[in-house]
């Protein structure tokens, strides 16, 4: 692609910006997307976006051609594409995560796992898991907050292991994390019984309530990191059932889940026998949210 396509002028930009806002308030996608979507593509700064000082300027450098940029916004208005896939990228924790839709987009919420794995570990160091990887968000965060940890991050899909991978290598991880296609704990198989800790967002949808989600959800990010079978809690079981095989006494297993389905887990953790000191942690936002337990 020529250089020349990717530039535009301040006054072209700001055009650009007051019909996606006008697009945008006639649907209901929030306008504030559209300056967050400018920070990430154009590269202005939030102070030059409130006071549009863009404006004015001869020339501005995109990652893609304005046309481009706009045909996709279209697609955010018409078919709901999220707009961090638009961007290619989002912001989680103090990371710019890349995606595409071969990973989930990284939530706020799950950044609590992290937080919570620290605040909870018995071992800090040796070797610690990120099942079901995608973007490698919570692999990353592990690392950032674990810097005498191996991090092993395993997901089914090689499609998310190359996101993830070029993650951990743009945010300077690729050292501290190995990467593995397979399914949950099979790659590690010969680590087992020697880790510190497993931290997992797994699919946990019940396949019924996939199609209510909203369209940016149920159209566009991938449903194998989405559906956890019937109840939503399959995933969740065998990630219960198994990991205790592959922990250290006193390793921890945090898990996220649904609004509604702490209960049922916190009676699976507790009937699998192996683990103690099982805990149920609210989100921000006070959702029960997050199953942590020790392994006996």
């Amino acid at each position: 692609m020529e250089e020349k396509h990717l530039i535009v002028s301040g006054s072209e930009l700001w055009q650009w910006r007051n019909a996606a806002i006008e697009a945008a308030r006639a649907t209901d996608v929030s306008p504030t997307e559209v300056d967050w979507l400018l920070l990430e593509v154009a590269g202005l700064d939030r102070l030059a976006l409130r006071l549009e000082s863009f404006k004015n300027w001869p020339q501005i450098q995109l990652q893609l051609p304005l046309e481009e940029l706009d045909q996709l916004w279209q697609r955010r208005l018409n078919d709901r594409l999220p707009v961090q896939y638009i961007a290619g990228a989002t912001t989680w924790r103090q990371f710019k995560i890349a995606v595409s839709n071969a990973v989930l987009i990284p939530r706020p919420e799950t950044e609590c796992l992290i937080d919570l794995a620290l605040a909870s570990a018995a071992n800090t160091s040796g070797h610690w898991a990120d099942l079901g990887t995608g973007s490698g968000a919570i692999a990353i965060g592990l690392a950032d907050v674990l810097p005498k940890a191996t991090i092993h991050a395993v997901d089914y899909s090689l499609a998310a292991l190359a996101i993830a991978q070029a993650n951990a290598d743009d945010l300077g991880f690729a050292d501290r994390i190995q990467f593995y296609q397979g399914s949950w704990w099979e790659p590690l198989a010969l680590l087992k019984g020697q880790f510190s800790g497993v931290v997992s967002n797994p699919p946990y949808i019940p396949t019924s309530i996939l199609p209510t989600l909203q369209p940016e959800v149920v159209n566009h990010e991938p449903h194998l990191a989405l559906d956890g079978g019937g109840d939503g809690l399959d995933c969740i079981r065998h990630l219960i059932e198994i990991s205790s095989s592959y922990l250290q006494p006193g390793g921890i297993l945090l898990i996220e889940m649904m609004a509604g389905q702490a209960d049922t887990v916190q009676e699976i953790l507790q009937n699998q026998g192996n683990y103690c000191n099982i805990q149920i942690h609210a989100d921000l936002a006070g959702i029960e949210r997050f199953a942590l337990a020790y392994r006996s």
